[in-house]
């Protein structure tokens, strides 16, 4: 399958052209993104299909294990395709218990970056992302310090893009002050809708937001009323969910994540579900 087969087609992130559907490897880490997978190669597989498919937009992170999906993503695909862009973050750490505790300042940052060079085996990330806030969600707070570290290492040849992860409105008006900015991934889908109006800033200024949790925070009722719309179109909920935030603007790339290679395909085939207006309408109440 090609990119230009994929649900949503490409967008460019500054320099980088991506497919719109891309893939979160945040799965392929054992329970509760500590330890190594049950399967293997079942992991490597799925990364192998991905590319298969066309995909051109792989989210890790080195806390992810921590280092383990990285490792994997070298392993199953390493040397990387010209077209392939892996996308990391950094921000945060794991503790023993398998918590998030914050790791922002200018050591900590720059000793990330080394792990997700090495842990990948690349001599330059292609993009970045800041992680702020904490396991809650975004936190108000400047995060001038943080930027500037990243920006010392993009200066330095080690980082080629920006982007930010988990913030407000306001932190990403703050970050575009002091360097361009190409995404901010935050939680989004239909049933928490909060950053409706940065999206379509975002999408005026040409910047992409890449939502985590398409099935996040859901309701019985919410879910009650995604099901019967997935049953009425013979989807799955997580396919619905997909396509419409495909629809939901030009800017919007998904990285589902799946351990299976079944699971895959499937979100691939749902998110390039055709979507009606009544579907579309039906749809976004869930969130209002």
């Amino acid at each position: 399958m090609a990119p230009t087969t994929l649900p949503g087609g490409t967008w460019t992130l500054g320099d980088l052209t991506v497919t719109r559907f891309g893939y979160g490897a945040m799965q392929l880490a054992g329970p509760w993104v500590m330890g190594p997978p049950a399967d293997h190669d079942g992991a490597l597989a799925v990364l192998r299909e991905a590319v298969a498919l066309g995909i051109t937009h792989i989210d890790t992170s080195a806390a992810y294990g921590p280092h383990v999906t990285n490792r994997l993503i070298r392993e199953a695909l390493h040397p990387y395709p010209e077209s392939l862009h892996v996308v990391t973050k950094v921000g945060a750490d794991r503790d023993q218990q398998g918590g998030w505790p914050t790791a922002r300042d200018p050591e900590s940052l720059r000793r990330q970056i080394r792990e997700n060079l090495e842990t990948l085996g690349v001599e330059t990330l292609d993009l970045v992302n800041l992680r702020l806030g904490d396991a809650e969600g975004p936190k108000p707070g400047s995060l001038a310090e943080a930027l500037e570290t990243l920006v010392a290492l993009q200066q330095e040849g080690v980082i080629r893009h920006l982007g930010l992860s988990n913030v407000t409105p306001e932190q990403v008006a703050e970050a575009q002050t002091v360097a361009p900015i190409v995404c901010v991934q935050n939680q989004y889908n239909l049933a928490h809708r909060g950053d409706d109006d940065l999206i379509d800033d975002l999408a005026r200024q040409g910047v992409a937001y890449v939502p985590f949790f398409p099935l996040g925070g859901f309701t019985p009722l919410q879910s009650s009323a995604l099901s019967a719309v997935a049953e009425r179109l013979g989807a799955t909920p997580m396919g619905v969910a997909l396509a419409w935030l495909l629809r939901r603007s030009p800017n919007i790339l998904l990285i589902p994540g799946t351990k299976s290679v079944a699971h895959l395909r499937e979100n691939v085939a749902g998110a390039g579900l055709s979507l009606s207006g009544d579907d579309l309408a039906e749809l976004d109440r869930i969130g209002r």
